[in-house]
């Protein structure tokens, strides 16, 4: 598959093994023009650097889809070399955790990406815009998702060459209505050393305040380290539900949680709406998988195999704590019913399953215990003051 880029250049992509089952096609700007109503401001679902990016409808192949439409704004600082390389990056790409390109459309002045459509936003949504707040463990779900799409373009499993992303950030992770998380954003993505002797490219400096690896920054030496260390500050903010540039912060996020965890006030920095749900275990060892990969020397920072190892070693310690917690509130609530003034029985059943729904999920228990402790004991103290009236009345 051969394209042909702004200055009249033909390139063909890398090669790949793993091929899409459908090309990437080149899109008529007509077909743009009725997918957005004519750009209809009504239909943006977000904007970025490169500009804004509407929600629309376009045929492919046989099939109506709906997808993300970005449009190179006039006034951005990115163009045709960001646009092609998007292009160029994506076509030779297919990965469960990597956004797919749809098309592209490449009409004098107006430069567009079509990509599938994401319904449940980015995780920078989630995370700071939207007032549903995330779980601890699908927030760890959706870090390993991002994991493996990482590991993919780092090692280039499927390609012939790696790939480094430049531009790692909650903003660019986006979620599929199943909640896989996938990486998005390829335009300042530059195809980095696999199995040769330099570990690293050479280039000017770009990407986004907050992520910057501080040895690219002051070397101009990129590697797929710099994309861990910018993974490392996504971790943090799923952690602490805190910006990478935090306002509130006069020093930034990772030096105050590094700050934080040297003082030992490390569960002050924990996201109070997750804090309860995780396990000391589980996060002793994220926070410490998170400390490598902000390590200020690249060569201390781990690959993208070991990060994402560590990752699901986590989310397996944090199920394992959950399946106990469950087995535990079980056996309490059995205590509880045996508390209870009256027989189990078909009439009272309703109240034992009620019960057992909600010690079922350790959100709901967490809240639910107290509650039901003090139910059970007002209902003993009536149940005793009853038997007490009773005597007396008999008397």
């Amino acid at each position: 598959m051969f394209f042909a880029t702004g200055d009249g250049k033909v390139f063909e992509p890398y090669p790949s093994s793993t091929q899409r089952s459908q090309p990437c096609r080149n899109f008529e700007f007509s077909e743009i023009l009725i997918a957005t109503e004519n750009f209809d401001q009504s239909l943006v679902i977000g904007s970025g650097g490169f500009g804004k990016v509407y929600k629309g409808n376009i045929i492919y192949g046989s099939s109506l889809l709906v997808v993300a439409i970005k449009r190179l704004d006039s006034v951005s600082n990115q163009g045709a070399t960001e646009f092609w390389a998007e292009v160029e990056m994506l076509s030779m790409l297919c990965h469960c955790n990597l956004v797919s390109l749809i098309g592209y459309c490449n009409h004098e002045k107006e430069m567009i990406l079509v990509y599938e459509y994401m319904p449940n936003g980015t995780l920078d949504d989630h995370l700071h815009k939207l007032s549903s707040p995330l779980s601890w463990l699908q927030r760890l779900n959706i870090c390993i998702g991002a994991g493996r799409g990482l590991h993919y373009l780092h090692t280039g499993t499927g390609i012939e060459y790696g790939v480094i992303h430049r531009d790692v950030k909650s903003s660019n992770i986006l979620l599929h209505e199943s909640w896989a998380a996938k990486i998005a954003d390829f335009g300042l993505s530059k195809v980095g050393p696999t199995n040769q002797p330099s570990t690293y490219v050479n280039t000017h400096v770009k990407g986004s305040f907050g992520y910057f690896d501080p040895n690219y920054y002051a070397t101009g030496k990129l590697t797929r380290k710099s994309d861990v260390y910018a993974f490392g500050v996504v971790l943090l903010e799923v952690l602490c539900r805190k910006r990478a540039t935090d306002r509130s912060l006069d020093e930034g996020l990772v030096t105050w949680v590094q700050d934080s965890i040297k003082e030992g006030n490390l569960k002050q920095i924990i996201d109070s709406d997750i804090k309860g749900e995780i396990s000391q275990k589980c996060l002793k060892e994220y926070v410490k998988i998170t400390e490598r990969c902000l390590h200020n020397s690249p060569k201390q920072r781990p690959a993208m195999a070991k990060v994402l190892f560590s990752l699901e070693s986590v989310l397996a310690l944090q199920v394992k704590f959950n399946n106990s917690l469950q087995s535990s509130h079980r056996t309490i609530f059995s205590r509880m019913v045996n508390l209870l003034p009256f027989s189990y029985n078909e009439e009272n059943s309703g109240i034992s399953n009620s019960l057992s729904f909600v010690l079922t999920y350790p959100f709901f228990a967490r809240i639910s215990m107290k509650i039901w402790k003090c139910y059970i004991l007002t209902l003993k103290k009536d149940y005793q003051r009853l038997t007490i009236l009773t005597l007396v009345v008999r008397t």
